[in-house]
């Protein structure tokens, strides 16, 4: 069964509004942290997209710094040297607070907007949860945006495309603890295999909030749009589990696995359980014993 966008946005509006202030401030972290990878990404789309125009510029400045004095250019070099350094340090410093701390919070974030699809009154304190399991969801999280960022680097589309690959990362995180890093990453994919292109269209629907958006200089994104989106979202991602609820289907290795268990639940295929052993033959009975007369009494022996 497909899901239907407009009821999921109808049941993401309800969570929101239900729980107004504490989505907003949740949406906000996860617009922070995700705006930086944003950036980052769009920073190696834009290299590629404007190699002529760089060139052309490049030369211009070239022409330029070769006609100035010596003194000029040994001081044009130690600035540039030291806004080299200096960015290179910052864009350090960044990776490491996204990796070890930004990319738990956000895990906390999506299970926070989660639970608020089921009961609007999930509380901040969810937040802490991206922590539990801290190397799991690090591992999980930078796997995620390596993966994404290698793609990117190829071409535009297929970064574009495994963004709504992977998706679903951080709710599967804590909704399926005992996976691995790559397995959740895999879940993620079994998930939105066949959905990219319709959440692409649920996602293209919230353009007309963008555009007030930029109008209003983000205010409603911020207080409206983002937050109502996120709580979509989390609705749309159990849509997507209750749709598959099959947990072991993306997992080769699981088909594969042995199923000790496999007889004492009913749902299962009954070619998992092993046939029954042949019932043996009764034994044939034996015939019975002829019958020997009874003897005659002592007392009729006399008479005679």
């Amino acid at each position: 069964m497909m899901w239907d966008r407009k009821e999921i946005k109808e049941q993401g509006k309800i969570a929101f509004k239900a729980n107004y202030w504490k989505s907003v401030l949740t949406a906000l972290i996860v617009t922070l942290i995700a705006g930086g990878s944003a950036a980052a990404n769009g920073a190696r789309s834009a290299g590629q997209d404007s190699d002529d125009e760089t060139n052309q510029a490049f030369n211009d400045a070239q022409e330029a710094y070769n006609s100035l004095p010596e003194d000029q250019k040994n001081t044009i070099n130690l600035i540039i040297a030291a806004a080299v350094v200096a960015g290179m340090f910052l864009l350090g410093v960044y990776i490491l607070l996204k990796i070890f701390v930004l990319n738990p919070l956000q895990v906390g974030c999506y299970r926070f907007f989660r639970e608020n699809a089921v009961t609007p009154d999930a509380d901040l304190n969810t937040l802490k949860v991206g922590f539990d399991n801290y190397w799991r969801s690090v591992l999980s999280m930078f796997l995620r945006d390596l993966f994404t960022g290698l793609w990117f680097c190829l071409f535009i589309i297929p970064g574009c495309i495994k963004i709504y690959s992977y998706r679903m990362v951080p709710f599967i995180l804590k909704d399926r603890p005992e996976l691995s890093a790559r397995e959740a990453i895999n879940e993620s994919r079994y998930l939105m295999n066949g959905h990219k292109w319709n959440v692409f269209v649920f996602d293209l629907s919230y353009i007309g909030w963008y555009l007030v958006g930029m109008v209003t200089f983000g205010l409603v994104n911020v207080f409206w749009t983002e937050p109502y989106r996120q709580n979509a979202n989390a609705k749309l991602y159990l849509s997507l589990i209750g749709e598959n609820p099959d947990e072991n289907v993306f997992m080769p290795e699981a088909a594969y696995a042995p199923q000790p268990e496999a007889l004492e639940h009913p749902d299962q295929p009954e070619a998992l359980a092993e046939p029954e052993a042949p019932a043996e033959p009764p034994a044939p009975e034996e015939p019975d014993a002829p019958v020997e007369p009874p003897a005659p009494d002592a007392g009729e022996e006399s008479v005679e």
